[in-house]
């Protein structure tokens, strides 16, 4: 195992994918609140966006969509948005972690078929879509996409044919596939959200007027002055109709305890205004620090954190102890998916420009710096020593999470063991690589706390995946 860091290669993790669905009633055109919306879990996908509406009281094969690369203010101009006409209709914010990163494998994906149309939007990875994409070519499907969600929306469109109705083909549809996966599909009348039964990715249900809601993240509703209903069970169908909610839990698991929803949602993915699953995603951050200052005490000036995600660890941590909470690093917020990465030789650069730090604020103090996570260790030991360069007498590093020691096939790009810091090298290793005094990280014991007492997915800190895990890679290029 080498004991040098790569600095060409990118850091941070990412989430696959935001989904949002909206039926108003009186019949208003919903293009507008879905593109605010989306602004609200723009954290869950940078790489492309898309919108697609009708018109419930309309021709049942009319579609209006519109998508592409880029994030919501890069891809959605005024123009667009007024063409889009609509009381019903379906978004999505995209990063990829299984397919390419395209404009044919952006979202949602709309089919026209024998019964009609469908849009879909998706959140997730399944583990058995290799085999299911087989079937389905053998049998003369052709794919525009090398997405698995256009595997569900096949799924879905077959079923439908021998189904007297689109929520009881998503139903069949659920029975064949399996992974991860949050879903909003829109037929011609009626909006759909499902979750699968393990109930990975967050999916929740709101209220606005005379409009119901279904999107990835509570702190959309928020953002478009919706008020929260309820979540979406894991296994659960929701089906909107000018009539109501309808619910179908028949395919949720009668054992709660096999459900396992991505702990790092509550650790970096969901936004901290959130809540998933009735747990406050601040709360869980402040539980996590309390808990890392209670397992990992170190004398210190200033508790600071990593922002974003960093920051309700950092709080926790310093109410815990007693040591004052800082702000060490200013954020350029304008650093977003159009950043152009330095060569080689700079790559430094590319942290600097997206955190800065204030010098007064660490001079001459034994600094707690708190972070979320560790990958393969560049960007944390680049921060280590922007601090130390800024006059800090000593840093200290405390992780919110366990070391990452298995990659994830289940939505989230971590990448293969041999990527990750933690495989195969002691804590000591890695302090020294990051240039760090000390060093410790959350005690997987204490995840069951930030949830809540909830089941959860441990796999990528603890290799129980609560699926087995495909035999084939199904993580595309992020994964190498």
């Amino acid at each position: 195992m080498s004991n040098e860091l790569n600095f060409n290669i990118e850091e941070e993790l990412h989430e696959e994918c935001g989904v949002l669905g909206i039926y108003d009633f009186d019949g208003g055109d919903v293009a507008s609140t879905i593109y605010y919306g989306l602004f609200a879990l723009q954290h869950r996908g940078q790489e492309s966006c898309g919108i697609a509406v009708s018109d419930t009281e309309g021709p049942k094969g009319k579609v209006s969509a519109h998508k592409g690369m880029g994030l919501c203010n890069e891809v959605f101009t005024p123009e667009v948005l007024e063409g889009l006409h609509g009381n019903i209709g379906v978004g999505h914010v995209r990063y990829s972690t299984a397919g390419s990163s395209t404009r044919e494998n952006a979202q949602p994906l709309v089919l026209n078929y024998v019964k009609g149309t469908l849009a879909m939007a998706h959140n997730g990875n399944l583990v058995n879509a290799p085999e299911l994409r087989r079937e389905l070519e053998y049998s003369g499907a052709i794919f525009q996409t090398t997405i698995d969600s256009e595997v569900i929306a096949y799924h879905v469109a077959r079923e439908r044919v021998k189904t007297p109705s689109v929520e009881a083909a998503v139903a069949n549809a659920m029975k064949k596939i399996v992974g991860a996966y949050s879903l909003v599909v829109m037929s011609p009348r009626k909006l759909i959200g499902a979750r699968d039964p393990y109930g990975f990715k967050p999916l929740c249900i709101g209220k606005r007027d005379n409009s119901y809601i279904i999107v990835s993240e509570s702190c959309a509703l928020d953002t478009i002055g919706a008020e929260f209903v309820r979540d979406v069970l894991p296994g659960e169908i929701v089906t909107i109709t000018k009539d109501g909610i309808a619910s179908d839990t028949s395919l949720c698991f009668k054992e709660r305890s096999r459900e396992a929803r991505c702990v790092f949602e509550y650790i970096y993915f969901a936004r901290p205004d959130s809540v998933f699953d009735g747990v406050s995603v601040y709360h869980s951050r402040l539980c996590a620090g309390r808990a890392l200052a209670v397992d990992s005490p170190v004398e210190a000036d200033v508790v600071v954190g990593v922002p974003e995600s960093g920051n309700a660890a950092a709080l926790g941590y310093s109410l815990q102890s007693g040591i004052p909470y800082g702000t060490a690093f200013v954020k350029n917020s304008y650093v977003g998916r159009t950043f152009i990465k330095p060569k080689q030789s700079y790559r430094e650069s590319s942290v600097r420009i997206k955190l800065n730090v204030l010098k007064e604020a660490v001079v001459g103090k034994r600094v707690i710096m708190i972070d979320d996570s560790i990958v393969r260790g560049t960007t944390s030991a680049l921060i280590v020593n922007m601090l130390r360069e800024a006059g800090a007498k000593e840093v200290h590093v405390r992780i919110s999470a366990p070391p990452f020691l298995h990659p994830c096939y289940f939505g989230t790009d971590i990448p293969d063991e041999d990527q990750l810091i933690a495989h195969n090298r002691s804590i000591d290793e890695i302090r020294d690589l990051l240039g760090a005094d000390s060093l410790s990280y959350l005690n997987i014991e204490r995840l069951n706390e930030m949830a809540e007492g909830l089941p959860i997915c441990t796999a990528c800190f603890s290799g129980n995946y609560p699926i087995e895990p495909p035999k084939e890679d199904i993580r595309g290029e992020y994964s190498r």
